[in-house]
């Protein structure tokens, strides 16, 4: 199954999720509120995580003089990819890593790690900045934001799902009947679970999907596949001092180095994706 088609599926499944939770815990009108509030949220999101996030990391834009490999290497990908030219980050670390930001190709930004210019070669690092242009082009801030508005109004709804168990559930009067206590409380505990596996196999699919087209971007798929081994062990040795909730933008996940479950992590295994970059046979 393509990672394209597998990311609608699971866009799909977040979607129905979305539409039973409201109709058992408060009709129609409960999943509406329940939308709205989570989509206030994240477009709010949306439009300024570039810049929160940016800072987060205490993140500096760097010119051509201060970082000219850098500016050559994305000069290049972002003229191969037909989109402008984004910015440029460093970020102070020397653990190696890298993400990309911004709502579309115009208002991208590229950040990458002092650490990463260190440990990586011209066709590694080439390989790392095609797979972040990779994600501008392939509009993955959008779908993150989709797959969070839906996660983040199934939780929401859990929540009343939460305060309707406690008050015995809907109305029997209600006309469309009352909710079962008991199933309540098990839709509050498991729906936020459920909508949160979805939303880390969307971005597991993206992960897949930018490691693809990046490679093609490339010309090459070796140089991202030797980026990865190097990045993966230096996570292991020396985890970045990330916020969980930012972990899904790095190439790697950055809290590697903690014992974090397979299936609750944001990113795929690092071998399986080397496997399937080799597999390629692009160079």
């Amino acid at each position: 199954m393509s990672n394209v088609l597998k990311t609608g599926l699971l866009l799909g499944v977040l979607t129905a999720l979305l539409v039973l939770a409201g109709q058992a815990i408060a009709g129609e009108r409960g999943m509406i509120i329940a939308f709205v509030l989570a989509a206030i949220m994240n477009f709010v999101s949306y439009w300024f995580s570039d810049k929160l996030v940016l800072a987060m990391y205490g993140a500096q834009p760097v010119d051509e003089a201060q970082a000219p490999r850098l500016h050559a290497i994305v000069r290049r990908l972002a003229t191969r990819a037909q989109i402008p030219m984004p910015r440029i980050y460093m970020i102070p670390s020397d653990t190696p890593n890298a993400f990309a930001t911004g709502r579309n190709p115009q208002h991208a930004a590229v950040a990458v790690t002092e650490g990463i210019t260190r440990i990586l070669d011209e066709d590694e690092l080439e390989g790392v900045l095609a797979h972040e242009l990779s994600h501008v082009t392939n509009r993955d801030v959008l779908i993150s934001t989709i797959a969070a508005t839906l996660a983040g109004a199934i939780t929401y709804l859990a929540h009343m799902a939460q305060w309707a168990a406690i008050f015995g559930g809907r109305s029997q009067d209600d006309e469309e009947g009352g909710s079962n206590p008991i199933v309540l409380i098990l839709f509050a505990i498991l729906a936020p679970i459920a909508a949160m596996l979805v939303q880390f196999a969307v971005s597991r699919a993206r992960e897949f999907q930018a490691d693809a087209s990046g490679a093609r971007l490339a010309g090459r798929s070796y140089g991202l596949a030797k980026a990865l081994e190097k990045i993966e062990v230096a996570a292991r040795v020396e985890p970045l001092p990330a916020n969980p909730a930012t972990a899904h933008l790095f190439i790697v996940n950055p809290l590697t180095g903690q014992s974090f479950a397979r299936l609750f992590s944001t990113h795929p295994p690092t071998e399986e994706r080397i496997a399937r970059l080799r597999a390629m046979r692009l160079g």
